[in-house]
């Protein structure tokens, strides 16, 4: 598993680490039921603190992404893609709507706005 830690990012290190697994779960680069590295092995391998990997896996657990088995480790749970599928699509929803309201603040019109989402989609 191919983990990046942004010592620059805004984001804590343990939702970084929340963020890529999920994004590695949702694009089916780690299958239902596949196991994950141990909570101390991927300390190791980002060299970071046992109790960030700890925090960031049992958020993952929190959100039924994954399974803890005693003694046996953690594994990718099975669970309702469309349900994640339609919270993605909530949270996006969210994030229009404030684009939206920014432009309005700053006399944006509707066209330039929707230029700026098609070039940003597009890769521009």
């Amino acid at each position: 598993m191919n983990i990046i830690i942004s010592n620059s990012s805004e984001l804590p290190i343990y939702l970084q680490i929340v963020n890529q697994i999920k994004e590695a779960i949702l694009s089916n680069n780690l299958k239902e039921n596949e196991q994950l590295p141990s909570i101390r092995a991927l300390a190791k391998d980002l060299n970071i603190s046992f109790i960030t990997t700890k925090r960031a896996y049992e958020e993952l657990e929190k959100q039924n992404l994954i399974n803890t088995v005693p003694g046996k480790g953690c594994y990718v749970s099975s669970f309702n893609k469309e349900l994640v599928y339609e919270a993605k699509l909530r949270e996006i929803e969210g994030k229009l709507e404030e684009s939206i309201n920014l432009s309005k603040i700053i006399g944006l019109q509707k066209s330039e706005l929707i230029s700026i989402l098609e070039s940003l989609y597009e890769g521009d």
